[in-house]
């Protein structure tokens, strides 16, 4: 059994069960007013239906046909967590740069915005593989690359500015969408990347491509904690201190 096979396992064994147990906690426990609950439930969602479909691809089913579908929905998946993602980053970001604008917060807006990202996996999954190169680069690497990119900036550059959020809460945006960034930067685009350019690398490397790749719900996991009120945000304070000493002993 390869490294693939048994990080497929791991998700299957130890992720999944996370992921439900997480999800549970999200509507039972979590106020409203905490997190973007309904995006991140809804990448949580998307992150089930990849580890569900992981199974029929271990399993290795005789239908043919239902071997390829499962990679289709896993495709359809992995589309879905990405768009969440970015869902998140948006509302964190628009938290710091647009107080005043609730758009993403609001509950029905909330709700309208995950229909139609559902609708645009639905729509641009299979338009995607039949026009391949060109629309998986676009949908996959280059749309959401440049949005993370810019709602990172955006945050940064406005922190000290919204005057009305505070340090705290300042620190846990910072810390999501850099988890964020690191998520699809470090696990996701290696993947995406040499799946859409067809390369083939050395089998190390390749392995180590797609055992990150597999890693990211385990990341996505992490959010849960990093956008609550606990005593990370102390740790999170000391982070940033030690990044202000540093940038100020290099000067």
């Amino acid at each position: 059994m390869g490294p693939i096979h048994v990080m497929m396992w791991i998700n299957i064994g130890v992720c999944l069960p996370l992921t439900i147990l997480v999800i549970c906690c999200l509507c039972c426990v979590v106020r409203r007013d905490q997190v973007p609950v309904i995006y991140y439930t809804n990448l949580l969602i998307s992150n089930l239906i990849q580890m569900c479909t992981i199974i029929i691809i271990v399993a290795k089913p005789d239908d043919h046909e239902t071997y390829m579908m499962s990679f289709v929905i896993y495709y359809f998946g992995v589309q879905a967590s990405l768009y969440f993602k970015l869902c998140i980053a948006l509302e964190r970001c628009f938290f710091i740069t647009r107080p005043l604008t609730d758009f993403m917060r609001q509950t029905r807006s909330s709700v309208l915005v995950c229909i139609l990202v559902w609708a645009l996996c639905v729509v641009s999954v299979p338009v995607a593989i039949v026009l391949r190169y060109f629309l998986r680069v676009l949908i996959l690497i280059l749309v959401p690359a440049f949005l993370f990119i810019i709602c990172f900036a955006a945050t940064l550059k406005a922190l000290h500015a919204a005057s009305t959020v505070s340090t705290e809460e300042k620190r846990r945006i910072v810390g999501t969408l850099v988890l964020l960034q690191l998520s699809y930067f470090l696990m996701i685009l290696p993947a995406i990347t040499e799946l859409t350019f067809e390369f083939h690398p050395h089998d190390t490397v390749r392995d180590v491509v797609f055992i990150l790749f597999l890693l990211s719900p385990f990341m996505d996991l992490i959010l849960f904690f990093l956008m609550q009120k606990m005593p990370t945000d102390k740790r999170l304070a000391g982070l940033c201190c030690c990044s202000r000493c540093s940038s100020s002993s290099s000067l």
